[in-house]
């Protein structure tokens, strides 16, 4: 693990973790001028000083709230005793603190490919209020908890107009009363409501709305930033980024099988650096593709749409950038692979369709074990595809000591997957995404399960996202030691390396930078992390007719 060598740089009132509201006395007549405003009039919306409305996510470490001597202290970054026995985790109150749900509203907004998704926001009886919105995928596995969208023509049958009415309806009247701070319960609350696998009657994106929405409320009433609420003083470890700089796949019109071409920085000293020396391969990537008469336009998250004639010289290309932009490959800046074979490939088949050929199994484990011999790759997600449990353990064995072995589609952020797989052999990494299981708590259960697997996780987005910052916050809080956000272009994208900049920042001479040691084990073991290198016997790839 790396300390920061910049030292405390933290300027007081410089931060913003979030768009934050005035203080909000709520005394006499609080919930006639909250239904004026707009806000829920709810019984018991009224509370005393130091009630405040945070208009998305939270407010920054450095403001007196005027709430008492413990809101100070909690706002200045100095959590009481009570704070640091309740903060850290998915639950925990404290005292003098009223963090009982008075109202909850959806709102339908819309994410980066315009499509209708779901804001929730939850408010507490102190006058804090937490907003969070779902984000949506492109590739999904067939594992995942599900969207609710209402069908038809409007908008392409994406609307979420159901999904929004359920969190201020059904969902909103089921969570009333309850203490937001207890995320555990809440979270088991808006599962048994739900009551289906996949969350498929009141829909993921309203559910897990809720549940984000209330955790950033509870980091309010605390006078927190969100990572802070989660973790306690313990949470100051920056996550290794993972960063796209070609998207393909069902993320750029298929005109590259691979979906996620991306950089790792093994070399960086810290988050900052690592984002420093992305953006000089990226820009140098863009370059080449212009004079090379590749570049097709910018994909769904950021990364350049390029038009390769082979997947394996998108591989070149970006060897290549690297090198333009005066990084050695391998050492000071690494590849990562999103493979998502589950759009290419079923029942052990997999059609390239770039290269019009088509392997099976052994012969897809071969075609990647091949490419880590050649160029210098450190992480490969979903190599194999979801039903392809087999080919995944056998992939894991043939070169997980090399790199990381990530299953996205194949565990779908389930805490009983990620068991199952370990006890397979199969992946040494999983990835993180709260809406493959629809609330916090089986995120992070997910999460517990990988470490107590000695897998490494990586909290990511995804390909339809928005400005909320909430992941960030996770991978931080919860010191998960990766994040993949996508590239690093688009607002939506960069908002959320931003965000981890101004928390890295912040926490001055105290912040961790994961670094490469995290790559396919526990960010906390900090082993020494995977270094390219020969593969050895390569097998061979044979092709089916």
């Amino acid at each position: 693990m790396r300390v920061d060598p910049r030292g405390d740089r933290a300027i007081p009132g410089l931060l913003r973790f979030a768009r934050r509201g005035l203080p909000v006395r709520r005394g006499l007549g609080a919930a006639h001028r909250a239904g004026a405003a707009g806000r829920p009039p709810a019984a018991g919306a009224a509370a005393g000083p130091g009630g405040r409305q945070v208009a998305g996510r939270i407010p920054d470490a450095g403001v007196d709230q005027g709430a008492g001597a413990q809101r100070r202290a909690q706002a200045a970054g100095e959590p009481t005793g009570a704070t640091r026995a309740g903060a850290a985790g998915l639950g925990g109150g404290i005292p003098g603190v009223n963090t009982e749900i008075v109202g909850v509203q959806g709102l339908r907004v819309w994410d980066s490919r315009g499509r209708p998704t779901v804001e929730a926001a939850v408010w507490l009886a102190d006058g804090s209020v937490g907003r969070a919105i779902a984000p949506a995928g492109a590739s999904t596995g067939s594992g995942e908890a599900l969207d609710l969208r209402d069908g038809g023509a409007a908008f392409g049958g994406y609307d979420v107009r159901r999904a929004v009415a359920n969190v201020g309806g059904e969902i909103g009247a089921a969570v009333t009363g309850m203490d937001a701070a207890g995320q555990e319960a809440l979270d088991r609350r808006l599962v048994e409501l739900d009551g289906t696998p996949g969350k498929t009657r009141l829909g993921a994106n309203a559910v897990l709305a809720v549940s984000l929405a209330a955790a950033h409320a509870v980091a309010a009433s605390r006078g927190v930033p969100l990572y802070r609420s989660l973790g306690g003083e313990d949470a100051t470890l920056l996550p290794f980024p993972q960063i796209q700089i070609f998207g393909g796949g069902a993320h750029a019109g298929r005109r590259v099988d691979i979906q996620d071409f991306m950089v790792v920085c093994p070399g960086a000293e810290n988050f900052a650096e690592a984002l420093d020396r992305t953006a000089e391969v990226y820009r140098a990537a863009g370059a080449l593709m212009r004079e090379a008469g590749s570049l097709a336009g910018v994909a769904d998250e950021g990364g350049w749409w390029p038009t390769f004639d082979t997947n394996e010289q998108a591989l070149e290309t970006l060897v290549r950038a690297i090198e333009r932009a005066g990084f050695t490959p391998g050492d000071e800046v690494a590849i990562a692979l999103d493979i998502a074979a589950s759009e290419f490939g079923r029942n052990g088949r997999y059609r390239l369709g770039l290269e019009g050929r088509e392997l099976d199994s052994d012969g897809m484990v071969g075609l990647l074990a091949g490419w880590i011999a050649r160029y210098p790759i450190l992480s490969v997600e979903d190599p194999l595809a979801e039903d392809d449990a087999q080919g995944f353990a056998a992939f894991t064995q043939a070169v997980g000591d090399r790199v990381q072995v990530v299953g996205d589609d194949f565990l779908v952020t389930d805490a009983a997957r990620v068991r199952d797989a370990a006890a397979r052999g199969a992946a040494n990494a999983v990835l993180l995404k709260p809406n493959q299981r629809g609330t916090l708590t089986e995120t992070r259960a997910a999460f517990e399960a990988a470490r107590q697997a000695g897998f490494a996780g990586i909290v990511s987005a995804r390909s339809g996202e928005t400005e909320d910052l909430t992941i960030v916050h996770l991978a931080i809080g919860w010191g998960v030691g990766q994040l993949k956000v996508g590239s690093f272009a688009r607002s939506e994208r960069m908002a959320k390396w931003n965000e981890a900049l101004r928390i890295e920042a912040a926490l001055g001479a105290r912040a961790r930078f994961a670094g490469a040691g995290v790559l396919g084990r526990d960010a906390e073991e900090g082993r020494p992390g995977l270094r390219p290198g020969p593969a050895g016997a390569v097998p061979q790839t044979p092709l089916l007719k």
